[in-house]
């Protein structure tokens, strides 16, 4: 397959210095914005499709929800949630019915996250596969590990999986983890040959570089 995806270019040199000051700033001071009623009533949705009957898994931002159907596919023994918060997106091309393991959902992440932990539930398996890397410097709090909601997410547990195609991203997003869970955690070049995602797809194949952050967050 031909593809020419642009590689990620930035004007930050290595991960961003002002990051640690700013993990301790939201997690002294959580994030309590008021939930919208659309998020409240997607994550009633999911949750009445799973009825905690499975383990739970987590696809974060999952687009056309490819990822999704793969995910369900390798866990008959999981029920997985794919939340997007593009209606378009996740209309487009999937079977219908979905299997019964799964289900889309449009909602904003960062009310779904807060949702999810109100209602004590913990994860078995959570991804963040590809988020948009916002490149520039003066955009760290708009990559998920610099905004205020990020210290909640070890709470959720399970398996955090993290890709990118920008090494960057996943320095810090590594950094920040480890402040949070007081546990090293260190990037590493991934060489997938199925691919999850059509984003891991085209970067693969336009040769980009890629990279994982995995943590286990049982005991966070």
């Amino acid at each position: 397959m031909h593809a020419n995806s642009r590689f990620v270019t930035s004007n930050q040199t290595g991960p961003h210095e002002h990051l640690p000051v700013l993990l301790a700033r939201h997690r002294a001071h959580p994030f309590r914005k008021p939930f919208a009623d659309h998020n409240i009533a997607a994550w009633r949705e999911a949750r009445a499709a799973w009825q905690g009957r499975a383990p739970l898994v987590l696809d974060t931002g999952c687009g056309v929800g490819a990822s999704t159907l793969q995910l369900a596919a390798a866990r008959p023994d999981a029920f997985v949630i794919g939340v997007d918060q593009s209606l378009d997106r996740l209309a487009r091309g999937k079977p219908q019915p979905l299997p019964d393991n799964c289900i889309l959902v449009r909602a904003d992440l960062v009310d779904f996250w807060r949702l999810m932990l109100e209602d004590g539930t913990r994860l078995a398996e959570h991804w963040l596969l590809y988020p948009n890397p916002w490149p520039k410097a003066r955009h760290l709090q708009r990559r998920w590990h610099g905004h205020p909601v990020f210290p909640l997410l070890p709470h959720l547990g399970g398996v955090m999986e993290l890709r990118t195609n920008w090494a960057l991203y996943a320095e810090e997003h590594a950094l920040a983890l480890s402040l949070l869970i007081g546990r090293t955690l260190r990037p590493e070049r991934w060489h997938p040959q199925t691919c999850l995602t059509p984003f891991e797809q085209k970067y693969r194949d336009s040769g980009h570089a890629l990279w994982r952050v995995c943590a286990d967050l049982a005991g966070a």
